[in-house]
């Protein structure tokens, strides 16, 4: 049960159409459970599935791969240990065990236990969907822990590993589970049936597993009739849930993406050709709304990002693959998307992911979520780009089961720029991320400093964002020193997910031990900094940035910081430039988080000799500062790192405080010493 503030300041973000039709949707629910209770929409159901929609014929096929084509790889062939993993995984799958987030090899129960949190141990209740709140961990557990394993992302992994082997025990493990999802989920009762965006993702993974098993002989027409029923009622209660006004955001696009796929598939259902060019509407409209002309993402989350290019990279290749295609601006808008993420692994192996991320992801084709190098290869098939070609490095597991040979041949193809081609420092202003770049792409001499100047997120909510402007990370070597340290939890530990969230946990100023926003709820914040970059000067040795926040504009005596960053590569330096503009007397809190892979192993008041493991980086701190190191302390919080959803772990922040009177002008260095030479 949410606060009565959180319901007030709820009610101020919505418009008085979005009231209204919230009422409608309570009248409806109402409605519905009456109508469940007596069986009444099983029934409508029933009678929409006629002995036409019965008939076998698939609107799409999902992958060119052949039953059993993987089998009898050669053993120099990369494919072969795709298939390895493939297989190992499904044996498990099969048994009924599952990793995801923190849970490994987490066995699920046999029968498997689809209403469960299977961390918590706690059973969400059997009640009817929409009355249960999904936000309480006392009702429901923590709803990620439920909703993952009945996202079906295993089902496709089982039938993947019949269609690479041909073994027919993987496709019977797909009806199997499938048959008892059915038994215990029945419509509109549960957690199963309480999220749109939850059928949605379930829809694609059932189109991917049961298109992959479509020739192993084990759908008979009693198993495809109830298939057809249930996918039938998931369309239908998404089309009439759509997410609308303020908390339209990711939740929409999946959910559209989820009905056009399964309505194209689908395809002899009744009502579908309405359902898919409504759905198709929805998402031509939302890549727009929801991104910027730059390529990236209004929710200020690198994560969701990758979510939502997943599904409309699905959605596109459905359209094609059907004969509608997409309209250019998708096209064109999905190709900035790409060349957004792709210049987040220029400077690191890996990326920060900054804002919310909750490892979501949608289909299971070989890798999961975050795997921006596998997406670069799509990219680059589609757009023919070679700088996304370099970027991916190698053609997928995911890119084969999707693009196929011909996928390949056409990767192949495509002239190579060549790994050693030159960093440049890049704008994405829209967004307003600013990334100071010096050395050779994928070369151990380059430096990477990606600059936050954006909003919080998407408006009125910001519910995604986190309170993180002005903060900045660092790569050298192609190792991360100065890191966004995550996001750890929504639903479970209410004082690690603020926490994760807070201005303390970023790379920035914390004023008076305040968040620069505040927070209003787990998914929601009022009062959003207006940032501005002031000056962008980027030259062949990096550069330099400036911006400014008014986040502090609510304290007493108001406060804007604004800072700059200078990197000169030649050198091997960044220069760190903060002024607090003020009246008063404040205390000022700078931090910096370490990356786990870095250690200190030397320091001398404010200047410390950090090992990133591939090389040495020195820190010099305004002498003014008192240094404070934490590391993994819980009370209060500080010194942690979290790479994925309930996954952290210790390690080193610095906080640098002092108090200071009247406007006030910080300066700090970042030097790069040398590579690491002993090993």
């Amino acid at each position: 049960m949410q606060s009565l503030n959180w319901y007030a300041h709820r009610l101020r973000v919505m418009s008085a159409g979005e009231v209204a039709w919230r009422m409608r949707s309570a009248v409806r629910d109402a409605t519905d459970r009456c109508r469940i209770a007596m069986g009444r929409h099983q029934e409508r159901v029933v009678q929409e599935i006629s002995d036409r929609e019965l008939v076998d014929i698939p609107g799409f096929r999902v992958s060119d791969i052949g039953v059993g084509q993987w089998a009898c790889l050669e053993t120099d062939d990369p494919r072969r240990q795709w298939y390895q993993r493939l297989t190992e995984n499904a044996e498990r799958i099969k048994a009924h065990r599952l990793n995801f987030f923190d849970r490994k090899d987490c066995d699920l129960g046999d029968p498997i236990d689809w209403n469960r949190d299977h961390k918590s141990g706690k059973r969400a209740p059997m009640r009817f969907g929409p009355s249960i709140d999904y936000r309480d961990f006392k009702v429901t557990g923590d709803a990620k822990f439920v909703w993952e394993p009945n996202r079906h992302h295993q089902l496709v992994v089982s039938a993947r590993a019949y269609r690479a082997s041909g073994n027919v025990d993987y496709a019977r493990a797909v009806i199997e589970q499938l048959e008892s999802w059915m038994d215990a989920c029945p419509f509109g009762i549960g957690m199963n049936w309480r999220s749109p965006l939850e059928l949605a993702i379930r829809l694609i993974n059932w189109v991917w597993a049961i298109d992959l098993i479509h020739e192993s002989q084990q759908i008979d027409k009693r198993f495809r009739r109830r298939l057809l029923e249930n996918v039938y009622l998931h369309l239908w209660e998404i089309t009439r849930k759509y997410s609308r006004g303020s908390s339209t955001n990711n939740h929409l696009i999946g959910e559209a993406a989820g009905v056009f796929i399964a309505s194209s598939y689908f395809c002899r259902l009744n009502h579908v050709a309405v359902w898919q060019r409504e759905s198709l509407n929805i998402l031509c409209q939302e890549i727009i709304r929801q991104s910027r002309p730059d390529g990236g993402s209004c929710e200020q989350a690198l994560g969701y990002q990758l979510f939502v290019m997943q599904f409309f990279i699905l959605a596109g290749w459905v359209a094609r693959r059907i004969g509608v295609d997409m309209p250019k601006d998708f096209w064109d808008r999905l190709e900035k998307m790409f060349e957004f993420i792709g210049a987040m692994v220029e400077g690191c192996e890996t990326p920060d992911f900054f804002g919310d991320c909750d490892d979501g992801y949608v289909l299971d084709l070989g890798t999961r979520h975050g795997d921006i190098r596998a997406m670069m290869g799509i990219g680059a098939v589609w757009f023919e780009r070679n700088d996304f070609k370099s970027q991916a490095r190698t053609f997928s597991e995911p890119a084969m089961w999707l693009l196929g040979e011909p996928g390949r041949e056409r990767f192949n193809a495509i002239r190579e720029t060549g790994r050693k081609y030159r960093l440049k420092s890049r704008a994405f202003a829209d967004s307003g991320l600013y990334l100071l770049q010096y050395g050779r792409y994928d070369s151990p001499d380059r430096i990477c400093v990606a600059f936050d100047c954006g909003s919080q997120g998407l408006l009125p909510l910001a519910g995604h964002g986190h309170a993180d402007a002005l903060s900045f990370t660092l790569s050298v070597f192609g190792k991360k020193v100065l890191v966004d340290p995550g996001t750890y939890d929504y639903f479970s530990y209410p004082k690690w997910r603020n926490y994760f969230r807070s201005t303390a946990a970023h790379n920035t100023l914390c004023v008076d031990g305040k968040d620069q926003a505040v927070i209003r709820g787990p998914f929601m914040w009022s009062n959003c900094p207006n940032v501005e970059c002031l000056a962008w000067e980027p030259d062949a040795h990096g550069g330099r940035v400036v911006a400014s926040h008014d986040g502090y504009q609510f304290l007493e005596d108001p406060v804007i910081h604004r800072r700059g960053l200078q990197l000169d590569g030649t050198v091997g330096e960044v220069l760190i430039c903060d002024e607090v503009l003020c009246q008063k007397s404040h205390t000022l809190a700078f931090y910096f988080h370490l990356a786990p892979n870095c250690r200190i192993v030397h320091s001398l008041q404010n200047c410390f000799i950090i090992d990133t493991g591939a090389g040495l980086v020195e820190m010099s701190l305004d002498s003014r500062l008192t240094i404070e190191l934490l590391f993994g302390r819980e009370c209060p919080i500080g010194g942690w790192f979290s790479s994925g959803y309930h996954q952290k772990c210790p390690t080193i922040t610095m906080a640098a405080c002092g108090v200071f009177t009247g406007s006030t002008a910080l300066r700090s260095q970042i030097r790069v010493i040398g590579k690491n030479v002993t090993k």
